[in-house]
C-alpha cells in the first residue's frame, strides 16, 4: 500500500536498516515478553528521532514522526506503543526548552544526553485510576529535609518500564497556599526507591513493557522538577498541551500501523471484491489523512485549544475507521488465514486499544461540543 510504503521510506531515512531488521523477525516474536525489538530500535538511533539537531538528534517534524511510528508499528505494534511514550515526552520537553525557556540548565543538560547516549524515557502519566482527571495525579511529593522532594505513589501501566533510562512522571507538588500544582519530574531510572512490578496481563502488546512503577520516597532535586503555570487550573497549559497533542498524534499512529499491516494483506493479496477492498482501504486512508493533517497543522504553528481539539477529532475518527477497516479486512482474508496464522487475529486485537487511552471518547464529548459552540476546551 502506498501509505505504508511512504511511512516505511520515511522510517528508513531516519533509521537506516531498522525496517529491514524488524521485518526479519516474525510478528509473534516481536509481540512476546522475550522480544528484542526495543533494543533493536535503540541500536538504530531511535531515541533521537524527535530530539533537535542542536542536541544531537534527528530533529524530525510532526509529519515524519507519525509516519515513522506508523511504519514501526506495522512490524511490531508493541514497539510502536512503547517508543511513543519516549517520543511524545521528548517532543514536549524539548519544545519547552527551545520555545519557552522553562527548563533549568540541569534539565537541559540531562535531556542533551538522550540522543547521543540513546537514552529512553518512560512516561509516567497513567495511574490506572478509572474516571480520574488526567490532570490530577495521585503521585505526590513532599519537601525533603535536604532540599528537593520525596516522591511516592504508583504509575501503571508505564511503558518502557524494563528498558527506561529516565522516568518522567506527572506529580502533585505542594504550593505555598496548602494546595498542589501539576509538575513533571525527570528521574534517573536507577534512583533509590523505584521498583518495577508486573502489571500487564493481556496477550496484546506485552512487549511494550507496560508494567507498574512504584515510587517510595524517591528523592528528586528541585532542579529536576518542571512546573506547570496554568492561569486556569482546569485547562491545559503549554507544557500539558505540547505533550498532549504529540501523544494523541503518535498513539493513534501506532494503531493505524497495526491496522495498515492487516489491510495491506487484503489490498496486496487482492482479497475479496474491488469494492470491499477499496472500502477497507478508504477507511484506513481517511484516518491516516486525519492524523497527518493534524501533524501538518502543528508544524505550521497551530497550538493551544485548537490543536487539542483537532487531534482529538482525528483520534476519535480514527478509532471508528480502524474498527470498520479491520473488521472488513479480517472477513476478506477469510477463515483459513485466521485459523492458520497467529498474525491475523493478533493484528486485529492489537489495533483496538486506542479506545482505552485517555481521554475516553465519552469523557471528551461534552468538552468538544462546548468547544464547537465557541467555549474554551476544558478537559476533565
Amino acid at each position: 500500500m502506498r501509505s505504508l510504503d511512504v511511512a516505511r521510506t520515511t522510517c528508513e531515512r531516519y533509521h537506516p536498516g531498522l525496517c529491514a531488521a524488524l521485518a526479519t523477525t516474525p510478528l509473534a516474536v516481536h509481540e512476546s515478553t522475550k522480544s528484542n525489538s526495543i533494543r533493536t530500535y535503540r541500536e538504530h538511533d531511535g531515541a533521537g528521532l524527535l530530539v533537535p539537531t542542536a542536541h544531537g538528534g534527528a530533529g524530525a517534524g510532526p509529519l515524519d514522526a507519525v509516519r515513522v511510528i506508523r511504519a514501526v508499528s506495522s512490524y511490531a505494534p508493541s514497539l510502536g506503543a512503547a517508543v511513543t511514550m519516549h517520543h511524545f515526552t521528548a517532543a514536549m520537553l524539548f519544545t519547552l526548552a527551545e520555545s519557552t525557556g522553562r527548563l533549568t540548565p540541569q534539565q537541559v543538560a540531562l535531556l542533551g544526553r538522550v540522543a547521543p547516549e540513546g537514552l529512553l524515557m518512560a512516561s509516567g502519566w497513567a495511574e490506572g485510576r478509572p474516571n480520574a482527571n488526567i490532570l490530577t495525579p495521585a503521585v505526590t511529593a513532599r519537601p525533603a529535609p535536604d532540599g528537593g522532594y520525596l516522591v511516592s505513589g504508583t504509575k501503571k501501566p508505564c511503558s518502557l518500564s524494563g528498558s527506561m533510562d529516565l522516568l518522567t512522571a506527572s506529580i502533585a507538588v505542594p504550593d505555598a497556599d496548602g494546595g498542589s500544582n501539576l509538575a513533571v519530574l525527570l528521574i534517573p531510572a536507577d534512583s533509590p526507591g523505584i521498583e518495577v512490578t508486573p502489571f500487564w496481563s493481556t496477550f496484546v502488546l506485552p512487549a511494550a513493557e507496560s508494567d507498574e512503577i512504584r515510587l517510595t520516597d524517591v528523592h528528586v532535586p528541585e532542579e529536576l522538577v518542571i512546573r506547570t503555570v496554568p492561569e486556569d487550573p482546569q485547562r491545559l497549559d503549554d507544557l500539558q498541551t505540547a505533550g498532549f497533542v504529540w501523544f494523541e498524534m503518535m498513539i493513534t499512529s501506532v494503531y493505524l500501523g497495526a491496522a495498515s499491516a492487516l489491510v495491506a494483506r487484503v489490498v496486496d493479496g487482492r482479497r475479496g471484491s474491488v469494492t470491499d477492498r477499496a472500502a477497507a482501504a478508504i477507511d484506513l486512508e481517511s484516518a491516516i489523512a486525519g492524523v497527518e493533517g493534524v501533524a501538518r497543522a502543528v508544524a505550521d504553528g497551530v497550538d493551544g485549544d485548537e490543536a487539542v481539539a483537532m487531534v482529538l477529532n482525528a483520534r476519535y475518527a480514527a478509532q471508528q475507521a480502524i474498527g470498520r477497516a479491520v473488521d472488513l479486512a479480517v472477513e476478506l482474508l477469510g477463515g483459513l488465514a485466521f485459523i492458520t496464522s497467529h498474525d491475523v487475529a493478533y493484528l486485529a486485537a492489537a489495533s483496538r486499544p486506542l479506545a482505552f487511552h485517555p481521554p475516553s471518547r465519552t469523557s471528551a464529548a461534552q468538552p468538544l461540543l462546548d468547544y464547537y459552540t465557541g467555549q474554551p476546551l476544558v478537559l476533565a
